[in-house]
């Protein structure tokens, strides 16, 4: 018998998979079903069935459009990793890309979700879609699943240009594609923000469990500072514990919160020093601003300043112990009945009183604290705290009369974060504390007699933070 050889391909580039008989009969075919269950986590579908109870309530007789977006791009092809809009998010119990959510005005019919649906064995998108082929990303839950797991109706994308044709006057929430013809909506955006300003007991535990998280996060961190510094200090020491945190973050939940802060020395001062490029060295302080976001999308948001030896030398710890009165003089005021800003006043009051004592102020502490003056903020430019949930600065997009001139109540969290930053090329101050920073950040429950510090299981006070260093160095 003769077997007759493949006639070779003569052209100049490959062939295209799409437009090949061959492949195309087959590459649908012989395939195991691989159909998963949606990937919720516990509670989060009944909670957000009552967050589209709340806002349906807020604004009655208006149906609500929101999208969760999709991945960014990061260069030409490749995306950063995909995170959805928090409100989507709040409405809809689960991170899902490009798919839009509708709230309707009417309760019987609660929400309708849009998602594109996987591409499985069969369809062309198997092999040849990046986004939604399985080939590509693996098995992942379909329409039905979704169905099940959120217990709302669930369509494919596709469908949602025709059920908007009649909804009349709907509010865009953001990120909605604009071939979608719904307006952007300011309102909905300040009417979602001013609602997630109460957490519900299901929203606070997935805060407490992001905390807990982030406590062990700070661990591991202050473990690696003697490898960050014996093997990486002369280089990127900064970067060896951020990537330290960031693994465990991933690890235990999505992933960080936001970028983590990883300041040594000198860059301690600088607010937001993300960068992280720096060497560590034992003599100088650490800060670190780091925040676990668990499977739910919430995110702890904790501070602390360390000493990488073990030790305070005199300087750190006089500037420590001054963050540190202001910190506590700021939590002590968070409480049901004062307002949003009564716990800035009190905190800056500190700090103005302890610059004055080392000569630093140049004015009365009455002036500096007057809103002509504000001479101490040289040191401290930044806010001192924040609404906490799904975003790390959370509920942005309320009034202030909502947000910082609001009353606290029960179910508010909060964080309180007053700092010093002395940058090293600052000639106002004396030599010693020229690239010195401390900041001290805790997360704070609103309860309807005080506040519950969910971050304290990290020591704030100078003593207990060098026990606790060189406990885990």
């Amino acid at each position: 018998m003769t077997i007759q050889s493949a006639i070779p391909y003569q052209g100049t580039r490959p062939p295209r998979l799409t437009e090949t008989p061959g492949f195309l009969a087959g590459i649908g075919k012989g395939w195991e079903d691989r159909t998963v269950a949606a990937p919720i986590p516990d509670g989060a579908a009944a909670a957000a069935a009552d967050h589209r109870r709340r806002l349906r309530d807020a604004l009655p007789g208006k149906t609500c459009v929101i999208a969760a977006g999709s991945a960014p791009t990061r260069a030409n092809d490749t995306v950063y990793d995909f995170r959805a809009d928090s409100d989507f998010v709040w409405l809809a119990g689960a991170q899902l890309e490009e798919a839009v959510l509708v709230v309707s005005a009417d309760s019987r019919t609660d929400a309708v979700l849009f998602l594109p649906p996987p591409a499985r064995p069969g369809e062309p998108g198997f092999f040849s879609d990046a986004m939604h082929g399985e080939l590509w990303v693996g098995p992942s839950a379909g329409l039905a699943e979704w169905r099940e797991a959120l217990g709302i109706d669930v369509r494919p994308l596709d469908e949602l240009s025709d059920a908007l044709g009649g909804v009349v006057d709907p509010l865009g929430g953001r990120r909605v594609p604009p071939q979608l013809g719904v307006p952007h909506s300011a309102e909905l955006d300040e009417v979602c923000s001013d609602l997630r300003r109460i957490k519900d007991a299901w929203e606070i535990d997935q805060l407490r469990s992001a905390v807990d998280h982030t406590a062990e996060g700070f661990a591991a961190v202050a473990g690696q500072i003697p490898a960050a510094m014996a093997m990486h200090g002369a280089q990127r020491g900064e970067r060896w514990l951020q990537g330290t945190f960031d693994r465990h973050a991933r690890t235990v939940g999505n992933g960080p919160g936001y970028a983590t802060i990883v300041g040594s020395g000198t860059h301690a001062p600088t607010l937001h020093w993300v960068r992280c490029d720096g060497p560590v060295h034992d003599d100088q302080l650490l800060l670190l601003d780091m925040g676990v976001e668990v499977e739910t999308c919430y995110t702890a948001d904790v501070t602390r300043t360390l000493p990488a030896s073990g030790r305070f030398n005199l300087t750190q710890r006089r500037v420590h112990d001054l963050v540190e009165a202001a910190h506590r003089a700021g939590m002590a005021q968070v409480r049901p009945g004062n307002t949003y800003s009564d716990f800035h006043f009190a905190a800056m009051q500190v700090i103005a009183q302890g610059l004055s004592d080392w000569g630093l102020l140049g004015v009365s502490v009455d002036e500096a604290l007057s809103p002509q003056g504000q001479q101490h903020r040289r040191w401290l430019v930044c806010g001192i705290g924040h609404h906490l949930g799904l975003d790390v600065h959370d509920c942005a997009h309320s009034a202030w009369e909502q947000y910082h001139g609001a009353p606290l109540e029960p179910g508010m969290v909060l964080t309180v974060e007053p700092g010093l930053y002395f940058h090293a090329h600052d000639l106002t101050v004396p030599p010693e504390l020229r690239g010195v920073g401390v900041r001290l950040e805790d997360d704070l429950l609103v309860t309807a007699d005080g506040a519950d510090v969910l971050s304290d299981s990290l020591p704030i006070d100078a003593a207990g933070v060098e026990e606790w260093t060189r406990r885990l160095l």
